[in-house]
């Protein structure tokens, strides 16, 4: 730096600026870290003192630059050294770190009530608002949204109010203003207030002070799309994609894939091929390609729809390949990294992209199958073909088994079977897979070998399949070897938790083995995850019955009629067990309902009908006994019932002409007879001496027959003992009947003429069930009603209990 100080020579003083060349070894700055006196002078109040005057004076002898003699001023050069004033030079002292100016002043106080801060937190108050706003919304709590974008609204009101007070309103902060509106909008739009949303886009569009707000009339188009207006949804998504320069090439893409979409759902579906022809060629993907063979479809275009599909099958998933993942060395540093990898947020992301591509293939597949070619097998053969020529190679087992399933739907088993027995050959997880389905084939067709040789089949070729599992202990079930098949639920539940089949069956398991408690424990855990299960809830109120616990089974009862309100079922199994409690009433509610919804259940018609006749009202119970002898022709009781609740409730000639109708229909009914005589006789028939003949005839013939009955019985002990089984009921029940189905009255048991009339079914336990398909086994309710039914003085009759399977 002091080489561009130049020095005047002593000799000659007239010349102010000669001598800048020499060099004078005092302004060595480079020196002064080694120099003694100066940094002493620097420590110390030495340097302090005032100039001599020889101190002006250079060991030359001349002036020094700057300084001054008889008035005169010296000329400064250009460069100053740090330190040299002119205040110095006028008799301050030599200070270059500037020690004599003490320290610096204090820092100037923030003046909180000035216009300025005011609008400055303002501002910062209304950017807070917008940010909690937004965070709420993403935390799913869409009202507090709401309300913080409102008060963002309102206080940024206010700061504009305040600045065009204080400053020009070009100073107004714009960004501030679009993110506030925006962020209503938005939060109108969530919260689905569409007019309120829509009209405060249309304040951000309409004000030319904001850049790039056309993009916002796609978020109109979105609004006008949930509201149906599809007319106003393509307009604005046409204002939009006008208003959107060509380099901005993907959110071009978005919005003609919203119009094509907005043109299916109006039902234009050359306009939509038209749309989503353009994104294929331009920049294929998933969506559009999907929505471009669901249009072709409702158009019937095959051709077209075979294009689109291996347009489809073609989009890129630009994702890495699974041997990434895999460790080529045993380096462990490469392990490390592997292993971090694996399952990051992008390698879910790959996933999740894979999943969604080979749904859509998968539906697709199934889409077109059946109407690309001249039969759905043709079609989907030329689909799997298809698909083994691209990336999805592993698609193409999956689409033999879904042709597999579609042979079920249309009931053709034998197809479905030989087509899942091609992949016995196959690897391990196809070949698991289709054994699944052939057990449960063959276990739906009661075939148990056969189910559980390919469930053992399937177990074999993956042992951690939950489904194979399952299906294995549905055979060992049907087997009743409840123990064991209890071992496969178990272990299906282990590899999967939430396998429900495995844990409903488990349950059902338990039932057999009379383990009411760890059943209800299933069944609880079951309704913890399946809430409204009708099933679930079914077993859990049955378990309550057997453990004898007849206000929880009606509680639960309750809560399934609340999930399944006309299940005729569950509502007599409710009658029956208000019944069995001792209220009347509310059986007839609960049964009375029953019969509305399904009104040809016998066990039903004959409670209600011996409720009437209970409360002494017979011409209500003839309805029902009419409708059961309409579902039970053969059954001669129903109309005997009918004729008797005429005879009870006074109407006589009805009656008789009833128990006419049946003689005509059971000639050799004794008890028809019997009341014939009886009201003739009332009466003062003529016809009383008719029937009377008939009855004795009858009465012989009986007392005939047994009387060969006992012989037989007398001659042959083997043969007694068969005729005991077959004549032990008048019905000609065997003995295997219940009690409940055996509980007929002494009069009925003892009337003559056992051959037709008063048959009563043995009241096996119906176990209507059905097993899902590799799912759970269900036992249907069942419902038992018995009414005794006081007849006149001739008989005192008891209805028989027919229990019909659904």
């Amino acid at each position: 730096m002091m080489q561009n100080v130049h020095l005047a020579p002593e000799t000659d003083e007239d010349d102010l600026y000669s001598g800048y060349n020499d060099y004078n070894p005092t302004y060595d700055t480079e020196e002064l870290e080694n120099d003694t006196g100066f940094q002493q002078a620097v420590r110390t109040s030495h340097g302090r003192r005032p100039p001599s005057k020889t101190s002006l004076m250079s060991s030359m002898g001349r002036l020094m630059t700057g300084a001054i003699q008889d008035g005169v001023t010296r000329p400064m050069t250009a460069v100053r050294a740090a330190g040299f004033t002119k205040a110095a030079l006028r008799g301050s002292a030599f200070d270059p770190l500037g020690q004599s100016r003490g320290p610096a002043p204090p820092l100037e106080t923030k003046n909180e009530d000035s216009p300025e801060e005011k609008i400055r937190q303002l501002e910062k108050k209304v950017n807070e608002l917008v940010e909690e706003s937004c965070i709420a919304n993403s935390c799913g709590d869409l009202k507090l949204a709401l309300e913080k974008a409102k008060d963002a609204g309102r206080k940024e009101r206010v700061l504009v109010r305040q600045r065009e007070q204080l400053t020009t309103p070009e100073n107004i902060n714009l960004d501030l203003t679009y993110s506030v509106l925006f962020n209503l909008a938005s939060q109108y739009s969530a919260n689905e207030m569409y007019a309120e949303a829509l009209n405060t886009y249309q304040v951000i569009v309409k004000n030319k002070m904001f850049s790039n707000s056309g993009r916002l009339k796609v978020n109109m188009g979105n609004i006008y799309l949930k509201q149906r207006n599809y007319s106003k949804a393509i307009k604005f998504y046409r204002m939009a994609l006008d208003q959107i320069p060509s380099v901005h090439k993907e959110m071009r893409i978005k919005i003609m894939q919203n119009i094509g979409v907005t043109f299916i759902k109006t039902g234009q579906y050359s306009d939509a091929i038209n749309s989503f022809e353009h994104i294929m060629s331009m920049a294929p993907n998933l969506k559009a390609g999907f929505n471009l063979i669901l249009s072709y479809f409702a158009i019937g275009d095959r051709e077209k729809m075979k294009k689109a599909f291996q347009k489809l099958i073609a989009v890129p998933l630009e994702i890495d390949d699974d041997d990434k993942y895999i460790s080529p060395t045993d380096d462990p540093h490469t392990n490390l990294v592997i292993e971090a990898i694996k399952n990051d947020h992008l390698r879910q992301m790959e996933r999740e992209r894979k999943a969604m591509a080979e749904k859509y293939i998968m539906t697709a597949a199934k889409l077109i199958a059946p109407v690309i070619e001249t039969s759905f097998a043709v079609g989907y053969d030329w689909c799997v073909e298809v698909v083994k020529a691209s990336q999805y190679v592993e698609l193409a087992n999956d689409l033999e088994i879904n042709k597999a399933i579609t042979y079920l739907r249309q009931k053709d088993f034998n197809q479905a079977v030989d087509t899942l027995k091609m992949f016995e050959k196959k690897d391990s997880r196809v070949k698991s897979a289709a054994a699944t389905n052939l057990s449960f084939l063959y276990y739906l067709e009661n075939e148990f070998a056969q189910a559980s040789s390919y469930a053992d089949l399937a177990v074999n070729s993956d042992r951690y399949n939950p489904s194979a599992l399952t299906n294995k202990g549905n055979t060992v079930f049907a087997n009743a070897d409840y123990e064991k098949a209890a071992e496969f639920y178990k272990e299906a539940l282990r590899n999967d938790s939430s396998c429900t089949e495995a844990l409903y069956n488990i349950g059902l398991t338990y039932k057999k083995l009379n383990r009411l408690d760890e059943a209800l424990e299933c069944f609880l855990k079951l309704h913890a995850i399946l809430r409204n299960s009708a099933q679930v809830l079914y077993q859990i109120a049955n378990i309550h019955e057997l453990m004898e616990d007849p206000n929880q089974a009606i509680e639960w009862l309750m809560q399934l009629i609340s999930v399944v309100p006309t299940d005729s079922k569950a509502l007599s199994k409710l009658g029956e067990l208000y019944d069995s409690e001792g209220d009347k009433s509310q059986a007839f509610q609960y049964y009375y309902e029953s019969y509305r919804y399904f009104p040809s259940n016998i066990e039903v018609i004959e409670w209600l009908g011996a409720y009437y006749i209970d409360t002494q009202f017979c011409e209500k119970a003839i309805q029902y006994f009419e409708r059961a002898s309409l579902i039970q022709p053969t059954q001669v009781k129903w109309q005997l019932m009918v004729a008797s609740c005429f005879r009870r409730s006074g109407n006589y000639q009805k009656a008789l002409d009833t128990y006419k109708d049946i003689h005509r229909k059971f000639p050799e009914n004794v008890d028809c007879l019997r009341f014939l005589v009886r009201l003739c006789t009332d009466i003062g028939l003529k016809e009383v001496q008719e029937y009377a003949t008939k009855l004795k005839r009858l009465e012989k013939m009986k007392e005939i027959r047994e009387q060969r009955i006992k012989s037989g019985r007398d001659g042959s002990g083997t043969s007694r003992g068969k005729r005991e089984g077959s004549a032990g009921s008048d019905s000609g029940q065997n003995s295997s009947a219940s009690s409940k189905g055996e509980r007929l009255s002494a009069k009925l048991r003892a009337l003559p003429g056992t051959n037709e009339p008063y048959e009563s079914s043995s009241n096996k336990e119906i176990d209507a069930s059905y097993v899902d398909p590799l799912g759970p086994q269900i036992e249907r309710p069942k419902t038992a009603a018995k009414k005794r039914i006081e007849e006149d003085d001739f008989a005192d009759e008891e209805l028989g209990d027919d229990l019909l399977p659904e």
